[in-house]
């Protein structure tokens, strides 16, 4: 047997905050020294944050990271650290990982797979390194292995897959296991979505298996740089089960999973023919020995719920909220309230994440922890939330009682400090005065959307005077489902500085709310209050009440609206194949009524692109964003599907 402990990280790292970035990796190896652990893998580009996009092209940053490397490298004495950076080398950047042992550089392994989808923008940036290939740099003054290098340590062979890399058909990991490699680092930055656990943990197994090594995987956590979310996902296995699981959306800055493995093989692997085998860098530092087998970390129970989905949306908006309220040096949140699904789950999500992050870290430790933001008001703990949370509900002549009721009572029940305000008044000024300007009458039979623009903007200033006056952020309560076809008003409903559930469509914030009504997360249980919500019908309330205004009404029904946006967007498909698609879907519809629909949802999606551009940042969840800076790009000028719809009514032969 050969035993050795190891060690996956998650680190809360931001872009270009140095200080705080070396701390949490020096708090990560003195943790993991004093859990006697050999060899410890820390998230990629640790050292700088892995979002730093354009500033990655700065030579200064560059010049920092290898600073603090080398102000790092002595804390690793006595094991096996992986280190995360940009590197530069003939002109080039390079995505890299450095390797030390017993505080000396043995050399750096630089990425060969870059990200390019999504989220990600790696070759931006970043040039890939060649397989089989290396070279030698001189790095903090010293010349070291560069490239596609094998760590020979002690007689622990230690390799490199890099995030992108293990994702891609032409594996470097084949590659390391025939030459002989005993254990493979993933150094990632792998954003949460929602299921993605469960394809990690088979890739990570499966490659442990396949590779015959001990496979550990590191990644982020929290929300590192503004709109994608870490889970903080860390993996290790070691042929083909998996060892340990570390928690996912820890609220704390390092997150640590340990696992004692037996790295001796039962039969050397052989490289396949024509492979493109790494460098091989010895050292002569010996391992420390481990005791075993450690017990693995129970999972949590949330981690098993029916309700996955929903569990997973509590915490990874609650952490993403935690993290950009403190990042972004806020003093709290202010929502205006509707009454309404949407700002009642971004007032609820506000409430959880306080809740959350009083159980994960302890009261007294929330209240040290965001008294680092300058000037955030400091409260008991049964006043957190109401401190933190500003509600606001804004009425006008076509607001009704109910919506009045529920938001108060949502605002109560959520713990925030509540607001009432009139704004007729205000509207009606705006346009007696345009009206004055303009030498005529406005009417609802000739200016309907005028009219109802105008409500919405005259909430805006007050609710952010509110925000203002406590240097706290206005949450804007747009969802993707309104995104798509441009349902909301710009400089009204959308107005604040983040947009936290712009990524999640209405029937999930509408089932979601249905679901913490009477179940909850685990941990949280119900809110009963929301009851007063449930039961409506959604509405903007910008007609007057005659209209019996509702949103289905204006558009179509929402789960035949995120059917087409699924299609659409995400799929690819034309309005003719889209159309194909729901008709079985929804029987209960005419197909003269589909084609109303389909026609509506293509033409208010080209028309509204611009509305698009201008949301406030949102939260990255899964594959269906319309964010159009980090997912789905569409022109703001288009020819808006006029073929393809014409089309639609009169299909051509052939």
């Amino acid at each position: 047997m050969n035993l050795v402990k190891v060690a996956a990280a998650a680190l809360n790292q931001t872009p270009l905050a140095w200080a705080d970035n070396e701390r949490n990796v020096l708090t990560a190896i003195a943790r993991a020294r004093g859990d006697g652990v050999g060899v410890l893998c820390l998230p990629e580009l640790c050292i700088t944050g892995y979002g730093c996009e354009d500033a990655f092209l700065a030579p200064f940053v560059r010049e920092t990271a290898l600073a603090v490397l080398g102000t790092i490298l002595p804390a690793t004495r006595g094991l096996v650290v992986s280190l995360g950076l940009p590197f530069e080398l003939h002109g080039a950047l390079y995505n890299a990982c450095a390797l030390a042992a017993d505080g000396r550089l043995l050399g750096l392994v630089a990425k060969g797979a870059l990200a390019n989808d999504g989220i990600h923008y790696e070759p931006r940036w970043f040039r890939p390194w060649p397989a089989g290939a290396s070279t030698r740099a001189t790095v903090l003054g010293a010349e070291v292995a560069f490239g596609d290098v094998l760590f020979d340590v002690g007689g622990v062979a230690i390799g490199f897959e890099i995030c992108e890399d293990a994702w891609v058909a032409e594996r470097r990991g084949a590659a390391l296991a025939g030459a002989g490699a005993d254990l493979i680092l993933n150094p990632s930055a792998s954003h949460f979505a929602f299921g993605k656990r469960a394809v990690r943990e088979r890739l990570v197994a499966e490659s442990s298996r396949d590779f015959g090594v001990t496979y550990v995987y590191s990644n982020l956590l929290g929300n590192e740089a503004g709109r994608a979310v870490y889970d903080g996902d860390t993996l290790i296995a070691s042929k083909g089960v998996l060892v340990e699981r570390g928690r996912r959306f820890a609220f704390g800055d390092v997150e640590l999973a340990t696992a004692v493995v037996d790295l001796a093989r039962s039969a050397p692997a052989v490289p396949a023919p024509g492979t493109e085998l790494p460098t091989r860098v010895h050292s002569d530092f010996a391992l420390p020995p481990a005791e075993g087998p450690t017990a693995a970390t129970p999972t949590a129970p949330w981690e098993s719920s029916r309700r996955l989905k929903e569990e997973e949306l509590t915490r990874a908006l609650g952490l993403a909220l935690f993290d950009y309220l403190r990042k972004s040096r806020a003093r709290g949140f202010v929502v205006s309230l509707s009454g309404g699904a949407d700002s009642a789950l971004v007032a609820y999500l506000c409430s959880a994440m306080v809740r959350l992050a009083e159980a994960d870290l302890g009261v007294e430790a929330l209240g040290a922890r965001l008294a680092q933001v300058p000037g955030f008001p400091l409260a008991p703990a049964g006043e957190r939330i109401r401190t933190l949370l500003t509600t606001v509900y804004q009425a006008t002549a076509h607001s009704s009682e109910t919506t009045r009721a529920a938001a108060r009572l949502v605002a109560e029940a959520v713990g925030a400090r509540h607001l009432e305000l009139d704004v007729e008044e205000l509207v009606q000024g705006y346009v007696s005065r345009v009206e004055a300007a303009l030498g005529k009458e406005l009417s609802w039979a000739t200016d309907d959307i005028s009219l109802q623009n105008v409500q919405a903007r005259a909430r805006a200033p007050s609710a952010w005077l509110i925000a203002n006056l406590s240097g706290a952020l206005l949450l804007s309560t747009s969802n993707r489902s309104e995104a798509a076809v441009g349902y909301a008003t710009m400089d009204g409903d959308t107005a604040g500085g983040l947009s936290p559930i712009a990524g999640v469509d209405k029937n999930f914030v509408r089932s979601y709310l249905r679901w913490v009504e009477v179940e909850g997360p685990i941990g949280l249980g119900p809110l009963p209050a929301l009851a007063a919500v449930n039961a409506q019908a959604p509405t903007a309330e910008l007609r007057p009440a005659a209209a019996a205004q509702t949103d289905e009404k204006d558009l179509m029904p929402y789960d035949l609206l995120d059917a087409i946006e699924r299609a659409a967007i995400r799929d690819k498909r034309s309005p003719r194949e889209i159309l194909a698609l729901v008709a079985p879907e929804f029987p209960a519809l005419s197909r003269a009524e589909l084609l109303t629909y389909l026609e509506r949802f293509f033409r208010l999606f080209a028309r509204n692109q611009w509305k698009r551009e201008r949301y406030a940042p949102s939260f990255h969840v899964d594959d269906e964003s319309l964010d159009p800076k980090t997912w789905y790009r569409f022109p703001i000028l288009s020819g808006g599907f006029e073929r393809e719809l014409a089309e639609l009514r009169h299909p051509r032969n052939g």
